[in-house]
């Protein structure tokens, strides 16, 4: 089984990446490969709604996006891991998540997801909310821990102090691998995903 901890920080090894660094050796510690992927430093495009993946699974822009599109079928879960811009995720980050998950409901469905957060002060909860709405739209179980998946700090150095945050981070990974693992023997004894029923889709003004 393996996680994606998806860096949506431009810095490789910030604050954003010491959180999920932490989430990925709690997950390893019980037997799930990861990878950590970065969204890097380049300008990422926004979702311009044109539909080209619907058929082709993949973005017309082909760039970090497509990228990570490549590997998301042998994944098992994810986590996204965003700085706080303004008391919301990194621009590159939601238009990167925005390009990653349009008509692609049949990628994630059903996979365990999860979102960590990075702020010096204030803002987190926020944040955190913004990026859970992807994964409840898609069907993904949201993975919790013992608090809001939150560390605080200005350096990499000061999150690592954050011990609730980092705490946090451990618990974390902890329960998505419980949460993989469970999966996978409800798999191993035919439990199956729910028949979808046809989606309706009513417009407010009509």
């Amino acid at each position: 089984m393996k996680v994606i901890l998806v860096n949506g920080s431009p810095r490789p090894k910030g604050c954003t990446y010491t959180a999920l660094n932490e989430v990925a050796k709690a997950l390893q510690q019980n037997g799930i490969e990861t990878e950590i992927f970065q969204v890097g430093a380049k300008p990422v495009m926004g979702c311009i709604a044109c539909g080209k993946c619907k058929n082709t699974g993949k973005c017309f822009k082909d760039d970090v996006v497509n990228e990570f599109l490549d590997k998301v079928p042998g994944a098992d879960g994810f986590v996204f891991g965003t700085p706080v811009y303004f008391a919301a995720a990194a621009g590159s980050l939601v238009s990167f998540m925005d390009r990653a998950f349009y008509l692609k409901a049949r990628l994630y469905r059903g996979k365990p997801a999860a979102a960590v957060v990075s702020c010096r002060r204030a803002g987190a909860s926020a944040t955190f909310d913004q990026i859970n709405k992807y994964f409840t739209i898609f069907q993904m179980p949201i993975v919790s821990s013992q608090y809001w998946n939150q560390v605080h700090g200005n350096t990499p150095e000061e999150v690592v102090k954050d011990e609730e945050g980092m705490q946090t981070m451990r618990t974390l990974g902890k329960n998505m691998a419980w949460l993989l693992k469970c999966i996978e023997a409800g798999r191993e004894k035919g439990i199956t995903m729910p028949e979808e029923e046809p989606i309706i889709r009513t417009n407010f003004i009509r």
